[in-house]
């Protein structure tokens, strides 16, 4: 078959029809992906053993301050039995970051 130049889509608009924004240029699509946070691994729309954590931060007087630090995991991680020591390792250097006892 025989294309012309004219006929074939330009990658520029293909790409950006991708974009998804609106007016004010806030993200709108209907899925963003997540990235697992002890192996920056994609977490896909299709992994149904993925979990994302959120860990709640505490005041030194051990009451929740209505701050979280939020962590995901892929289920890669969850299927080896890794997810309990990774998220621990992960929370600890997250501790040390934002001055929690």
């Amino acid at each position: 078959f025989f294309f012309s130049q004219a006929s074939l889509p330009s990658y520029s608009l293909v790409f950006n029809s991708f974009n998804m924004r609106n007016e004010e240029g806030e993200t709108v699509d209907l899925y963003i992906p997540r990235k697992c946070s002890w192996t920056n691994r994609l977490i896909t729309s299709k992994d149904h053993a993925a979990i994302q954590v959120n860990i709640g931060h505490l005041n030194e007087t051990g009451v929740y301050t209505g701050q979280y630090s939020t962590f995901a995991m892929c289920g890669f991680i969850r299927g080896m039995g890794d997810a309990d020591s990774a998220l621990d390792r992960l929370w600890s250097k997250k501790k040390v970051e934002i001055n929690q006892v």
